[in-house]
Parts: C-alpha cells; sequence; structure tokens
C-alpha cells in the first residue's frame, strides 16, 4: 500500500485518450508547438511554396522541350523565363559518351548498362559467394572488350575517345575496388605490432591525406612518367586510377580504424583462445564487426570518392563533368548551362541516392 501511495499521480491530461485527426496532432506537436515555433513554419512553408511555384514556372510550364536539329532560336525567345531542356536531346550522346565514335555509342552504354547490374546483383546478400567474384571478372573483361575493341568485329577505340558516364564509373568502381581492401590493409598495419610495418603504414596515411586529390592525379600525370624505364609509356586513365586507389585506400584506412578500435578487447581474447590464426581471426572474427560499425562513413567516403571522380579534368580525361562543360561551347546552345548542370546533378544524385539507401538497409540489416 506504502508503494502504491507514493507512485507520482499521472497528470490528468495524460490520462486522457487522444482525440481527432492524428495528422493535426503531428503538425501541432511538431511545427506549432509554440508560437515561434508556427511562425518559422509558415515563412519556411512559404519560401518553399514560392520555390517550387518558380521553378515549376520555369522548369515545365514556360520550357522548351524540342526544338530543330541544331536551332536554338526557340530556346532565346524564351531566355529567363523558361528552361530550354531542348539541349539534352541535342547534347545528351556527347555527354553521356564524349568524343567515342558516334556508330560505336551503343558499345559505351551497354557498358554503363553492364555496370549498373552488377551494382545490383552485388547489393544481393544471397548473392555474396564466390560466384559474384567471378561474375565481376567476367562482367570486367566484356565492359573492356567493348570499350576497346579490336576482336569479335569490334573497331579499336583508343582510350583518348573515351569520356563521359562510362569513365566516371570505371574510375570510381577500380577506386573503391582496389582501394577498399587496400585501406584494410593499411588499416591493419597501423595496429601492426611490427615497428616497421606500423610506421610505413603511418607514414603512407598521413602522405596521401595530407596533400589534394588534384595533386596527386598531377603527380601521377607529369611525374610518375619520369620513373618509368625510357621507352615505357602508361596510359593517363590508369595512371589517373592509380592515384585514386591510392588516395582512397588512405582515407579507408582510417574509417576501417576506426572501426577496428570499436571491435571490444574481448572479441580479440576469445579468437586467441580458439587457436585462430592472425589472419583467420580478422577475416572470421575482427573485420566483419569492424565494417559493421563504420557502414555510415564507409557510404560517404565512397559517395564523396565518387564525386571526387570530376577531378580528373586536370591532367585532360573527359569524365561525365568534364564532358557537360564541353558540350556547351557549341555558341548556339552557350547561354544553357544551367539545364545542362542540372541534368549531370541527375545523375550524379541517383547513384549516389541508391548508395545512400543501400547503406541504410545494410545497416538495418546488420543490426539485427
Amino acid at each position: 500500500m506504502t508503494a502504491i501511495a507514493d507512485m507520482p499521480e499521472v497528470p490528468r491530461a495524460a490520462r486522457r485518450p487522444q482525440t481527432g485527426n492524428p495528422a493535426l496532432r503531428w503538425l501541432r506537436a511538431n511545427l506549432f508547438s509554440s508560437i515561434p515555433n508556427g511562425i518559422l513554419t509558415v515563412v519556411l512553408l512559404a519560401v518553399l511554396a514560392k520555390g517550387i511555384f518558380s521553378f515549376v514556372q520555369w522548369g515545365i510550364a514556360n520550357a522548351v522541350w524540342l526544338t530543330p536539329a541544331n536551332d536554338s532560336s526557340a530556346c532565346r525567345a524564351v531566355r529567363g523565363l523558361g528552361a530550354c531542356w531542348a539541349i539534352i536531346p541535342e547534347k545528351y550522346r556527347f555527354i553521356l559518351f564524349g568524343t567515342y565514335p558516334f556508330d560505336e555509342q551503343w558499345r559505351p552504354a551497354l557498358s554503363v548498362l553492364l555496370f549498373i547490374a552488377l551494382f545490383y546483383l552485388s547489393t544481393r546478400r544471397a548473392l555474396w559467394r564466390r560466384e559474384l567474384v567471378l561474375l565481376w571478372v567476367g562482367a570486367l573483361a566484356l565492359i573492356s572488350m567493348l570499350m576497346w575493341g579490336g576482336v569479335l568485329g569490334l573497331s579499336f577505340v583508343s582510350q583518348d575517345r573515351w569520356g563521359g558516364l562510362p569513365v566516371t564509373l570505371i574510375l570510381a568502381t577500380f577506386g573503391l575496388a582496389f582501394g577498399f581492401p587496400l585501406g584494410i590493409l593499411v588499416a591493419l598495419g597501423r595496429r601492426s605490432k611490427l615497428p616497421a610495418i606500423r610506421s610505413l603504414s603511418v607514414l603512407y596515411v598521413e602522405l596521401i591525406r595530407g596533400v589534394p586529390l588534384v595533386s596527386l592525379l598531377f603527380m601521377a600525370s607529369v611525374m610518375f612518367p619520369l620513373f618509368m624505364p625510357s621507352g615505357f609509356n602508361i596510359d593517363k586513365l590508369l595512371r589517373a586510377q592509380i592515384a585514386i586507389i591510392l588516395f582512397a585506400g588512405a582515407y579507408l584506412a582510417e574509417v576501417i580504424r576506426g572501426g577496428l578500435q570499436a571491435v571490444p578487447r574481448g572479441q580479440y581474447e576469445a579468437a586467441d583462445a580458439l587457436g585462430l590464426s592472425y589472419w583467420r581471426k580478422n577475416r572470421l572474427i575482427v573485420l566483419p564487426q569492424a565494417i559493421r560499425h563504420v557502414i555510415p562513413p564507409l557510404v560517404n567516403t565512397f559517395i564523396a570518392f565518387f564525386k571526387d571522380t570530376s577531378l580528373v579534368l586536370i591532367i585532360g580525361i573527359f569524365d561525365l563533368l568534364t564532358t557537360a562543360k564541353t558540350a556547351i561551347i557549341d555558341p548556339a546552345w552557350q547561354q544553357f548551362s544551367v539545364e545542362v548542370y542540372i541534368f549531370v546533378a541527375a545523375i550524379y544524385f541517383m547513384f549516389c541516392f541508391a548508395m545512400s539507401r543501400y547503406s541504410r538497409g545494410l545497416e538495418a540489416a546488420s543490426g539485427r
């Protein structure tokens, strides 16, 4: 009786059942909980409504969607009043595929579809088997054959003619595919008990993280060939790929090292008690837990590197953003760069949003 009497009395308002429209209750609790919050909500809604109305008026109602071949007179007539989306069907092939031979552009288009299919299959946890690795190897070999040609009746196309979305996907995919295992090795090296390995790992990480990616790309393009034997030349796309892999490996190493530090020491001791070797302990016990801890920062790093591939412009490689900039050099369409950048931004957004959504699902599944 004494315990019951000492219990705090529940307020009458809390005891009353909540009635009314749930949507109105949510608005009152989250957006109009006080007078300042209500005023701020109204102001933000007004600004948002104005922005949406202006964009719909500019991007849809007054927009020009199609024009005769290479004729921008209709777009110039609505300059400042409506968007000129007609530049996209006029220039989309150059934006997506660069200077790749026009009649052969089905090959980079098919390569992009193969990349997307590989990404999708890799998100299916039921397919995380050894066969998936073999599928990646076979698909990448097929993509190389399509892009280069020279076999099966396909005409040869040098890397100087590659550009657009396939180059962006190649740089990002290979950069992260090789940078991730490199980051794991460096992260383990930084925690090694061997002074030489630990020192080399620290030196690598601090050296790479201490300079911007632009500097690494410039050094890979200009200085790297100076260290090669006379007459031996590496293509600039491969040189850029090496720089991106080294840069990604250093940043991913620090992310993974944070995950390794989050693994309880008891897990290491349990693995040692089972008699597992160093590599089996890390592969079976430590690394799965460490990577699970750092899924959000890992995906954030992946997204950042996917967008950083646009920096290869510094060494003359035509990625997606560079081909978009080049497409509006045409004097007839020079005034309509905003529409081209919106188109390119939508492509980047689709890939980055897909990675973000997948990471959220993977994090939720790992937490169960």
